[in-house]
């Protein structure tokens, strides 16, 4: 009987293997699957977090167990399942599963909500898949990741100004208040009809304005300037090239960058 249960268990793991890493029409279908669910969880945990919807924490409690039965699974196949679990996007998973499954009941813990946006950090790895699926977005990749990392910024310094502030400012009373003030304290706006009070509410007030601006800046940068593409030039190093580039500008050497044939 031991021998049989092995047996299975080792059936049941080549299978999840050949799910997440494996080339298969169904892993394929399957992968897409844990895409959609990424996609559909990031946008449910950003939109409840604004508008506290009753009975949230049955929706909340589903994720959760579906979040921890993926991240078992992928710690089984590891090569080196510790390092997975110590890696940053198992921790961010691990926080996000307890703050999903702890019982939120008063205040004590309402700042678990905050451990809620980490699952932005997901949106890397939802990129990676997209990127290596759609040539668009293999040619937009900068001005998608600048994207990307200002709206989890601006999504995760939102969460972080309510939780801190809403207990005693009376001008930050909801999400919606408090993704006023990130943005406008993000673009150097600055109207003044919503400040954060205390020594803590200037601390956040100048990350968001300096780490903001710099994300912001970043992202009209790569807007403006000409498309590159990624390509290692063998002799010198030089990672980012023109599209239609046929020698390193740094080196002149010869390159080979694969394209989708598109003109």
């Amino acid at each position: 009987m031991l021998l049989r249960a092995t047996g299975a268990g080792m059936e049941l793991k080549d299978i999840l293997e050949d799910y997440y890493e494996g080339d298969s029409r169904a892993a394929h279908r399957f992968r897409y699957g844990l895409l959609a669910f990424d996609l559909i969880t990031i946008v449910f945990l950003v939109v409840s977090s604004f508008l506290h919807w009753a009975g949230t924490e049955y929706i909340d409690a589903a994720i959760g167990i579906i979040l921890m039965l993926d991240f078992l699974a992928r710690m089984w196949i590891a090569d080196k399942p510790l390092k997975y679990l110590l890696s940053p996007l198992g921790l961010v998973d691990l926080v996000v599963i307890f703050s999903l499954l702890a019982p939120l009941a008063g205040e004590g813990v309402a700042f678990l909500r905050v451990a809620r946006l980490l699952r932005l950090g997901r949106s890397y790895l939802i990129m990676r898949r997209l990127k290596k699926d759609f040539p668009f977005i293999r040619r937009n990749e900068q001005t998608f990741v600048a994207s990307i990392n200002l709206g989890v910024f601006m999504f995760i310094m939102t969460a972080i100004v309510y939780e801190t502030q809403h207990l005693f400012n009376p001008k930050i009373t909801n999400y919606a208040d408090a993704l006023y003030f990130t943005v406008t304290a993000l673009t150097t706006t600055g109207f003044g009809d919503i400040v954060l009070e205390g020594t803590s509410g200037r601390l956040i007030s100048s990350i968001i304005m300096i780490a903001g601006v710099t994300l912001f800046l970043r992202l009209v940068q790569v807007m403006l300037r000409p498309p590159k593409v990624e390509h290692t030039c063998p002799a010198c190093g030089l990672k980012r090239h023109d599209f239609d580039a046929v020698h390193c500008k740094a080196c002149g050497l010869l390159l080979h960058i694969e394209d989708d044939g598109a003109t």
